[in-house]
């Protein structure tokens, strides 16, 4: 994975833009990741199953989950 500063991302995008084309270019802001580029390939490809954040965590089956009772034994404060 390449990596840039924002700064040289300014300065030289259509550098981003083949570096990009190659795989996902991380855009550092003071040191710290801050965004990422793709080519548009490469953001379809991630996208292609529709499917969003619920769908994702979702299960397919039930499964058997019975917790147990929580006991909580409140205590008087002695002010």
């Amino acid at each position: 994975m390449t990596a840039m500063s924002a700064r040289d991302f300014n300065r030289d995008v259509s550098a981003a833009k083949r570096a990009a084309s190659e795989g996902p270019v991380v855009i550092t802001d003071r040191g710290e990741p801050a965004y990422v580029l793709l080519s548009f390939e490469e953001y379809r490809r991630l996208r292609e199953d529709g499917k969003d954040l619920v769908d994702r965590l979702s299960m397919d089956e039930e499964i058997d989950f019975e917790p147990e009772p929580v006991r909580i034994e409140l205590k008087i404060p002695d002010l």
